[in-house]
């Protein structure tokens, strides 16, 4: 659907049971919004691994950002890349790790998000302050827009108090380190030192000698009304 669309703009995304999904009513959510969002400008990091099916799918972390997540792009198909996350998120599933789906970039890019705010909140691990707000971290305020409930939440906005709120959804480093293993070797995925060589050059080539991209998007993620 994202790539029948054609629009940068339209994105999908998806709650798994206990990141916030409706109860017993999974589904896809469709998002039109002409600016792009804080998860898709934040910087990632290429893994340096090798599917064993060559199905050309990269696999990148986020950097500098609240929530932990993978980021999966490229592939021979868009088939080839879906294959790649399905697998991902049956192995969530399996093993009753909850996680949100953003489809970007007209369906080339896709960010894997676990998550554990709802386990949090269940052993009482989440300030009353986040609670209060009534917010319920699922994929698109993860993404990066939130819609706040109350007036003075509204009024108090700010980058910090969207981080806080954030960084209680993510899994710990450690957690995150040890899915990522599991998610990897469920889904064919190993290191490949060929890999980090090319990443690293790819890198260092762009650092040195890409010129600045014209893009029509707006630098300010923004939106007021």
């Amino acid at each position: 659907m994202a790539a029948e669309a054609g629009s940068p703009y339209f994105r999908l995304g998806y709650n798994s049971l206990g990141a916030f999904a409706t109860i017993n009513h999974l589904h896809f959510q469709a998002y039109y919004l002409s600016v792009p969002f804080p998860i898709e400008k934040a910087p990632t990091e290429r893994i340096p691994v090798k599917c064993q099916s060559e199905n050309g799918v990269k696999v990148s972390r986020l950097l500098n950002y609240p929530v932990r997540g993978l980021v999966y792009e490229g592939g021979n198909s868009v088939q080839d890349l879906s294959d790649m996350v399905v697998g991902a998120c049956i192995w969530l599933q399996e093993n009753n790790v909850p996680f949100n789906v953003l489809i970007s970039d007209t369906g080339r890019k896709i960010f894997l998000l676990p998550q554990c705010y709802a386990e949090k909140q269940a052993l009482g691990e989440v300030s009353q302050e986040l609670l209060d707000t009534q917010v319920n971290p699922a994929v698109w305020e993860i993404s990066g827009h939130m819609v706040l409930k109350r007036r003075k939440d509204y009024e108090e906005a700010s980058e910090a108090y969207a981080w806080r709120l954030l960084a209680e959804v993510s899994l710990s480093e450690e957690r995150f380190k040890e899915v990522e293993t599991y998610i990897f070797a469920a889904t064919g995925l190993v290191e490949s030192l060929d890999e980090q060589m090319d990443a690293d050059e790819t890198m260092a080539s762009t650092s040195q000698s890409s010129p600045p991209v014209a893009t029509p998007l707006p630098e300010d993620c923004l939106v007021l009304q």
